[in-house]
């Protein structure tokens, strides 16, 4: 960097001109875009793919494998980002992306759709490990950050206002397959303006590392186990093959916590978690996760399998949850820097969220529209308080050293936090609506289907529910009886759902006091950028 870009950095807080800043910004706006249409589209056709491919019990895997392999890759390539440059990474993450992305829309069964989103959420990792820590590294004064950042917001915004629709008219237009054929403009997009305009920048002092493979291995170990736990224990019980699960994920994190305390360069430093902030808003991240990922996924399972909505009506009502988190975004981006103890905002966020779950919980087939679309309003304003203050916070807390490490375990652990809330919750709908079913429908002499009907595939998918109704009349029987019934367990099963949800929110809410106040800063920090791949270097 020269000496004119360093006093530029010094009294602008940003490191390169307002148009490489714009045009960088922009590709990094359509990675967000990406990654927020593929949550979108994905959650809102996940019913009818599950219908499809016959495979209800690997609902949650479908989310969850992406999770898993995400929240393992994020801390690894969060800290390669630190000592090598996070440009490389963003590039070869959205590759791998676009390839996993054409992979899903291929998979002929749940298996392999299961398989395809696994490797999707490595590139996931990678792009969230890397990529939102390119947005500090242009910006070094908070101020001037939180204003940039609005556009990754706005990007954000446009993704989730398009995205739940988009997801239900192509599922029920062009069918599930293209919800993941989408992902492939966008990535060509992102990957042009990331590669032409988005600077090579690490560190001044760069380091020889060798990076802490054990590490790595030790956390796949433990939060691997940690989800096949929570996946199978209510299936297996307390079996000698569930308490060995238990058993290896408990000694993995043991090892990991010694093994990270004494390895010279860790993959997680310890010291982070002994900073009051940086823990306390792990933990909040964790809850976030939990509360944001079980709203996504098993809100369109409620609507459409429990309300009886089409996937294009179910997009349109999830709409505004997901607007709405930008709206709450940007709004948040002006509010914030404007109060004497930012923290205040965390409070409302958590509450908000508290309050919709409640709403939801009280929500039935008769409940007007526009008080459910009120619901999915507070929810997304309450993320949008939430999630971006949790990463300025973190931020200001960690300091130059562990920038990126902090920024992407703070999205690691809300996947985390994703990943067992899907299973907890999941668990908790899979159960209770197989128990109701059992409980509400007799079985039949000649022909089971009570079984049928524990299998909620024949509330989403059209031609599954004509079969059971064809049968049900060839046996001079009224199969529409039989199908409200098991409407009216799946709405209570989901319900208990956001019951724990609720919990979840109301435990975050008492969780925000630990927070230690946040005060920002208005220093600039000198990096280092390489210009060698930048093609605009006049203004580098």
């Amino acid at each position: 960097m020269s000496s004119e870009s360093a006093a530029q950095s010094a009294d602008t807080g940003r490191v390169l001109s307002v148009r490489r800043s714009f045009l960088a910004m922009m590709g990094l706006c359509f990675v967000t875009m990406m990654v927020a249409v593929d949550q979108t589209v994905v959650g809102t056709a996940l019913p009818t793919i599950v219908a499809e491919l016959n495979g209800f019990e690997l609902y949650a895997w479908v989310a969850t494998a992406y999770l898993l392999t995400s929240v393992i890759t994020i801390p690894i390539f969060g800290r390669l980002g630190d000592y090598y440059g996070r440009k490389p990474f963003v590039v070869t993450s959205i590759v791998l992306f676009i390839f996993s992305s054409a992979l899903c829309g291929m998979a002929d069964t749940m298996q392999q759709l299961v398989l395809a989103r696994a490797l999707q959420g490595i590139g996931g990792g990678m792009l969230v490990g890397t990529a939102f820590a390119c947005v500090p590294d242009l910006f070094t004064d908070t101020h001037v950050r939180l204003r940039w950042q609005v556009l990754l917001s706005a990007a954000f915004g446009i993704a989730n206002a398009f995205g739940p629709s988009l997801g239900g008219f192509l599922t029920q237009f062009l069918g599930w397959r293209s919800v993941f054929y989408v992902n492939l403009p966008i990535g060509i997009l992102s990957l042009y303006f990331v590669w032409r305009f988005l600077p090579h920048m690490r560190q001044v002092q760069r380091q020889k590392i060798r990076l802490d493979w054990q590490g790595a291995v030790l956390i796949a170990l433990g939060l691997g186990s940690v989800q096949v736990f929570v996946e199978f224990l209510p299936v297996y019980g307390a079996s000698g093959y569930m308490v060995l699960l238990g058993v290896l994920a408990v000694a993995s994190f043991v090892a990991l916590i010694y093994w990270e305390k004494h390895c010279p360069e860790p993959l997680l430093p310890m010291e982070m978690f002994r900073n009051k902030s940086l823990a306390a808003l792990f933990c909040l991240s964790l809850f976030t996760g939990f509360i944001m990922f079980a709203l996504l996924f098993y809100l369109p399972l409620l609507l459409q399998g429990g309300f009886g909505l089409t996937p294009q009506e179910v997009g349109l009502m999830i709409t505004p949850l997901v607007v709405f988190i930008t709206i709450g975004s940007i709004a948040n981006s002006r509010i914030v820097v404007r109060l004497s103890v930012p923290n205040r905002i965390l409070y409302l966020g958590f509450g908000l969220l508290a309050m919709a779950c409640l709403g939801l919980v009280f929500s039935h087939k008769a409940t007007s529209p526009l008080l459910v679309v009120l619901y999915m309003m507070m929810a997304g304003l309450g993320l949008g308080f939430i999630m971006s203050n949790l990463t300025v916070f973190a931020q200001e807390s960690a300091g130059r050293a562990f920038l990126g490490i902090s920024t992407a375990l703070l999205q690691s652990v809300r996947l985390i936090g994703g990943m067992i809330g899907l299973a907890v919750v999941g668990t908790l709908v899979g159960h209770h609506y197989a128990g109701s079913v059992r409980q509400s429908v007799p079985e039949g002499k000649n022909t089971s289907w009570r079984a049928l009907l524990e299998d909620p595939q024949v509330l989403v998918s059209q031609s599954v529910h004509n079969d059971f109704l064809n049968n049900m009349r060839a046996l001079g029987l009224q199969g529409e009886a039989f199908i409200e019934t098991a409407r009216l367990s799946l709405v209570s099963a989901v319900h208990l759902g956001l019951l724990v949800t609720m919990a979840i929110a109301l435990l975050a809410l008492v969780w925000v006091y630990r927070v230690p106040v946040i005060r920002f800063s208005r220093s600039a920090t000198l990096v280092k950028v390489s210009t060698a791949q930048s093609p605009d270097r006049g203004e580098s």
